[in-house]
């Protein structure tokens, strides 16, 4: 890989991390202004859990010291993108969350799992 090359995908790869570190400080945001309820605060806790663990194993995948262990976070970080869709639909669908407050978020997601799952697919 050309030295041009590297410094785009190491550019690419800030501003990706850059993109999913807002992405958790809104999904914060957020979940601090659902409803109270027993409901609600038990699927926030999940939405927490696998929304802070995208940008975790992405961090993770970054520090990667083998191309096995960057693959393995890198897919755990999609998984996890994967997952926090289902709790934001879960919130929406049972009218804890305006539809359109879950929008974004869920617009967001497919755009960060696209390219997590491109990442995944490269040839190596």
């Amino acid at each position: 890989m050309s030295s041009n090359t590297q410094l785009e995908t190491t550019k690419a790869r800030s501003e990706f991390r850059k993109r999913i570190y807002f992405f958790t400080l809104k999904l914060i945001e957020f979940i601090d202004s659902l409803p109270k309820d027993n409901v609600t605060q038990r699927i926030s806790d999940e939405l927490f859990g696998s929304g802070t663990s995208v940008i975790s194993n992405y961090i993770e995948a970054t520090a990667a010291s083998t191309k096995k262990d960057l693959a393995n976070h890198t897919i755990s970080s999609l998984k996890f993108a994967n997952e926090s869709k289902l709790w934001l639909a879960l919130l929406r669908d049972s009218k804890r969350a305006r539809a359109e407050k879950v929008k974004w978020f869920l617009d967001e997601l497919d755009d960060i799992s696209t390219s997590l799952a491109n990442s995944i697919n490269q040839p190596k």
